[in-house]
Order: C-alpha cells, then structure tokens, then sequence
C-alpha cells in the first residue's frame, strides 16, 4: 500500500506484479461508497502474471479528499496516479461509477488504454422510480440508514445477509459529504451520445439482477459501441463480490482474446 497526493487528497493504491513490458498493465477502479478491495479477487488471480493496480477513490477506503462534482475530476485523479507510476497504456477496469471513469478516459485519452471493462456500468444514469424516491429521502432518514438501504438494494436475493452487513458498515464509513457528492457528479454523467466515439475493445459485464443500475441501460450502451462484447452472469450491482470467481473467468478470457 502507498499513497500519492493529488489535488486536495491522499490517493492510496496498491501497485503489484511483474513489471513486464509485454504484458499490458491492469488498473482496477472501485463503485460508488466502495473500496479498492471490491477487487480482491482479482488482485489476487493477476499479480502473480501482470502488473495490477488499483486506489481508493478520494474520500474512499483509506484515501482523503473532499468530493468533487464531475466525473472527470474523478479520472483525472486516476490519470495522474498511472503519470506517477510512467504507466503509459493499461487496460482499464472499472466498476458502476468506476465505469464511468473508465468510459470518461477511454473517450479522452484513448491511446492509452488498450481495452477496458465496464462492470454493472452504464453511459447515463437514468433511475427508476423507487431509486429516485430513495436519494430523494435522503435528506429525511439518518446517513446510515439511507447507506444501508442503498447497499441492501444492491445485492442479489439470497445473497448472506451478514456479508451484506459487513458491506454496509464499510460503505457507512465513507463520508457523507463524499457519498452526495459524488451521487451529484453521477447524476450529471452522461456520454451515451459520445459512446460510439469509444473505439477500445470493450467488455461489458453486468449482474441479472442489478435493480440499482439495470441490466436494459448496460444494453442500451452496448448498442452504441463500435466494439463491444456483452456478458451477463447471476448477481446483483456488486458482481465483483457476489461472483468474484465468475468474474475473473471472464476477465482471463477477454485478456486472452476468447469470447
């Protein structure tokens, strides 16, 4: 674990595996309230093989920093952790909100990344009705509490209710001000008209039973893009927690170039 400074924040990552220069670097970029460890799985699968990185997101994890109120300022601190660590080009995988930074650097640096992965991510966010009552009661309940109905919500039926728990009182730890907004900077995130602009190969994963961010609106993306492959497996918004190994057997196939 180390830590770089950048605008107003302590960025913390990890950064482990060979440094191989015919292997092209993984960077792995947490959702929303979340933490670098979403991606324990695969940190431990790929680093024995590739170079992987991943960061707490500011005000994340063991990260600081206030929220901002785009997504681009959110890949521009991607961006300027990868200039530290002279990682020139990588292949980026981002979860819900870290999708969006991975689409947003994909658009904007894209001789940089070499293929992307877009986990229970969308190109705009457009909520159902029960989620917009839910943010709109926001303001009403305790932040607990509103933190633990969101995470309840994200998860598969049947999923062990104690890990569900576990997931809340992480995600109750990142602060209020960060949580809203950062829910603000999504709210205004849209490039859906901008998608078939992505040339990066892409793979878009999503979770059957995603209510937070439906399966039809990853659909709606994938028809914008120019080359994208679609996978849809039995989970929830938190795919990298509820399938881990699923996910992985999905990733090491895109990686090899096999549908």
């Amino acid at each position: 674990m180390s830590q770089l400074e950048v605008a107003g924040a302590a960025l913390t990552y990890d950064d482990e595996g060979p440094r191989d220069a015919a292997r092209t670097p993984l960077v792995f970029v947490h959702g929303w309230t979340a933490d670098r460890h979403r991606w324990d799985h695969q940190l431990k699968h790929f680093r024995d093989g590739r170079r992987v990185i991943r960061l707490d997101l500011r005000g994340h994890g063991e990260s600081t920093g206030a929220g901002v109120p785009t997504i681009a300022e959110l890949a521009e601190d991607v961006l300027a952790l990868l200039d530290h660590l002279e990682v020139e080009r990588f292949v980026l995988i981002g979860h819900s909100m870290g999708g969006m930074i991975a689409q947003t650097i994909a658009l904007t640096h894209p001789a940089r990344v070499e293929r992307m992965v877009l986990v229970n991510s969308i190109g705009r966010m457009t909520y159902s009705r029960g989620r917009g009552l839910l943010m709109a009661a926001s303001t009403l309940v305790p932040f607990k509490l509103f933190v633990a109905a969101n995470i309840r919500r994200a998860f598969a039926p049947g999923y062990p209710r104690e890990e569900v728990r576990a997931h809340i009182r992480a995600s109750a730890g990142t602060p209020r001000e960060v949580v809203m907004t950062l829910y603000g900077a999504m709210r205004a995130f849209d490039l859906l008209d901008r998608a078939g602009e992505i040339g990066t190969p892409t793979l878009m994963v999503h979770g059957y039973h995603d209510v937070q961010l439906p399966v039809r609106q990853m659909l709606r993306l994938a028809k914008a893009y120019p080359d994208a492959v679609v996978r849809v497996l039995d989970a929830g918004h938190e795919l990298p927690v509820e399938k881990p190994a699923e996910l992985t057997a999905v990733l090491d196939r895109f990686l090899a170039g096999t549908p």
